[in-house]
């Protein structure tokens, strides 16, 4: 937005600059048209009344430029014509153009020069002193004063009109980094605060849908829990068939399991931050959850790191039984410590994914082609790597150790 800001105002600069060297063009060519010679004229009629005629001996001739020189303190010549010069005083000058009818600015080796046409068709040509005539110090500094000017006053309306588009784009980042509630003020009636109009009412309604989906997902998962639980008291009562209340018994634990880490999902959507944030002793919660499992080991050195411990229990039990689950056991469980991260490595003998799966094993709901087995949630590796991520760390697959799983964390 501040390559805008700057095109919009280096447009208005520019524009200026354009405006003054126009200006100058048009008073360089129009300056011997009437009216805008008219000052040249009338100089002519008063100096035709101080020099002799043209007829006058040159010597009364110079005798006139002379006194008029020093009078003016100026540097002067008389020409005929022609252009042949009569009488001079001081540095030399230029004569006229051959074709030239009326006066004005003329170049000269020591400065500019103007020159004057007499009645009797003489031309006198002066060079006023610097301290008479502007220098051109003097013309750039006056020309700089107005582009100053002007630029100063273009610049407040240059940044109006960029800076709503600033809080426009600061609008579209919030809503994209998941602030729904993001808004912008509308200000006057052009496109911009058209355009924030129709920002704040798509803002407006995605918030609406988001908030409609958490709902319905929400009361969802509550209504399902509901029949859950008449379905495992049900069981208790059931008698005979152990192996099918069993099965039914391990179906019930899958779907009480999806409907939990649903929820979690979408309490981890709706919240950038964490419920809680504390010290947490990462080796006594692996240790605890491996104690639910008769074939796996930990091999944990003491190390802390900060968040919330319930969340980091679920990341450690989701690794453990994703490893029971699709691995081989037995599984292993380390952490260490290296430097200013935490490193938890999970392993199992079960053969390598394909590295073609691996960035695609962290998604919701992906199944590995051709694997058949327990299925599991489909929810546990997300859940994992974006209970990772909030912690300020992250997840992924190491296949050069059997089949790990490895997670990082700062360490307290």
């Amino acid at each position: 937005m501040r390559r805008l800001y700057l095109q919009v105002y280096l447009t208005i600069v520019a524009s200026l600059v354009l405006v003054v060297l126009t200006a100058g063009l048009v008073w360089h060519f129009v300056s011997g048209v009437a009216p805008f010679n008219q000052p040249f004229e009338v100089a002519g009629d008063i100096i035709a009344e101080l020099v002799p005629a043209a007829n006058a001996p040159q010597r009364d001739q110079q005798q006139a430029i002379d006194r008029l020189a020093l009078h003016l303190g100026a540097d002067l010549a008389l020409f005929t014509r022609t252009g042949a010069p009569l009488a001079a005083a001081g540095r030399p000058l230029p004569a006229p153009g051959r074709n030239a009818r009326t006066g004005g600015w003329l170049r000269s080796s020591f400065g500019p020069a103007i020159s004057i046409a007499l009645r009797d068709g003489r031309w006198l040509v002066a060079r006023l002193p610097a301290r008479q005539r502007p220098g051109a110090l003097v013309l750039v500094g006056f020309l700089a004063i107005i582009a100053l000017a002007v630029a100063l006053g273009a610049r407040p309306v240059a940044r109006r009109l960029t800076r709503r588009l600033e809080r426009l784009q600061h609008g579209v980042e919030s809503l994209g980094a998941g602030d729904l509630g993001a808004r912008v003020k509308v200000e006057g009636r052009d496109e911009v605060s058209r355009l924030a109009q129709s920002f704040n009412q798509a803002a407006a309604r995605i918030e609406s849908l988001v908030d409609a989906h958490r709902t319905l997902l929400a009361n969802a998962s509550h209504e399902l829990r509901t029949p859950l639980t008449r379905i495992r008291l049900g069981l208790e009562l059931v008698e005979g068939e152990p192996a099918r209340k069993a099965e039914l018994t391990r179906d019930i634990a899958e779907l009480d399991q999806l409907v939990d880490e649903i929820l979690l999902v979408s309490r981890l959507d709706a919240n950038e931050g964490l419920d809680a944030r504390e010290e947490v002793d990462l080796a006594a919660l692996a240790a605890e959850e491996c104690a639910r499992y008769d074939d796996c080991r930990l091999d944990a050195a003491a190390v802390t790191v900060r968040g919330d411990p319930t969340l980091l229990r679920r990341m450690i039990r989701n690794l453990v039984d994703n490893a029971q689950l699709h691995g081989t056991p037995p599984i292993e469980v380390t952490i260490e410590r290296q430097n200013d991260q935490v490193m938890l490595r999970v392993c199992d003998r079960g053969p390598a994914i394909e590295a073609g799966a691996r960035e695609q094993l962290f998604s919701r709901f992906y199944r590995i082609p051709g694997r058949s087995g327990a299925k599991g949630t489909g929810l546990g590796l997300a859940l994992v790597r974006q209970i990772a991520r909030r912690h300020g760390g992250d997840a992924g697959y190491d296949g050069a150790r059997g089949s790990c799983f490895t997670v990082t964390l700062p360490a307290s």
